[in-house]
């Protein structure tokens, strides 16, 4: 008995030593990893991380203060490794009052050379403050583009008309801007696209120039890159690991989160894929 009752202890004492073991090397594994993925994201956003360090933000945007660390940091890298880069924000009349002889630069830094403006949505939609920043961007020297936010479940040729009536462009600027961004609720997916060609067809015979094609990354690869290559694309990918845009986008949104000087709350910023010269090119009738 007192043999067996030995060996017994001695049993229940090496399982809870195995399980120790385990559980040790699990916790080990985990806080390993752990400490990759930090490292990872230090070393990924090292130039944002640095810069941050030394800033300091009145947080007067609606995001937590880890939010706006985080989109801070990720501005700072984008632009910081894109110098070559023309950089430039898009608005509407949800930024309202634009002080725009101050909104020239992003953190003191990098110079905004163009701007995106809302000038309609759907087919009778005018935006309320397209008239006043269409203009004042022109004074303050921004390249401008005009954009439309298509509704899909609305008469296409209605829509163009609304935007064509609204929207006067001038030597210099971008040519018009189709925002797509929802699905049909009442049609199906082929009459979307043909909607979409209608606008795009009368648009560019209006302006004599082909428009272009703005939408998020995942519906331009669902619905438009087969059908609508033809088009150039300004394409909204947000992701924090994305580094650069694709050769096939003219331009690339990466963030709805900037702080501009001027504007209240929060802007989007965009990189247009190319040199001057391509720049140059791109706003040419």
């Amino acid at each position: 008995m007192s043999s067996k009752k030995s060996y017994t202890n001695s049993k229940r004492k090496t399982t809870k030593k195995s399980s120790f073991s385990f559980t040790k090397l699990v916790l080990y594994s985990i806080s390993f990893l752990a400490i990759a993925i930090i490292g990872l994201g230090f070393y990924q956003f090292k130039d944002g991380v640095l810069y941050y360090l030394g800033f300091k933000t009145n947080n007067t945007d609606g995001l937590s203060n880890d939010e706006r660390k985080i989109a801070d940091i990720r501005i700072y890298e984008v632009l910081s490794e894109h110098q070559d880069f023309i950089f430039g924000m898009d608005v509407s009349e949800y930024q309202g009052e634009i002080e725009w002889e101050k909104s020239q630069k992003v953190d003191d830094t990098f110079a905004l050379s163009f701007v995106f403006i809302r000038a309609t949505a759907g087919k009778d939609k005018v935006d309320k403050k397209f008239k006043k920043n269409w203009k004042a961007a022109k004074k303050n020297n921004f390249v401008r583009g005009a954009y439309h936010y298509y509704r899909p479940n609305e008469n296409s040729i209605l829509q163009a008309n609304n935007f064509i009536k609204t929207v006067q462009l001038s030597s210099g600027d971008f040519p018009p801007v189709l925002d797509i961004e929802k699905l049909p609720r009442t049609q199906s997916l082929d009459s979307l696209k043909v909607g979409l060609k209608r606008w795009l067809t009368k648009v560019e015979k209006h302006y004599k120039m082909k428009p272009i094609i703005y939408s998020g990354e995942s519906y331009y690869k669902d619905f438009l890159k087969k059908e609508f290559s033809e088009y150039p694309f300004w394409i909204a990918n947000y992701n924090i690991w994305k580094k650069k845009p694709e050769q096939e986008w003219l331009l690339w949104q990466f963030t709805e989160k900037a702080k501009v000087e001027g504007i209240k709350g929060t802007v989007d910023l965009n990189v247009f894929n190319g040199d001057f010269v391509k720049f140059i090119e791109a706003t040419k009738p």
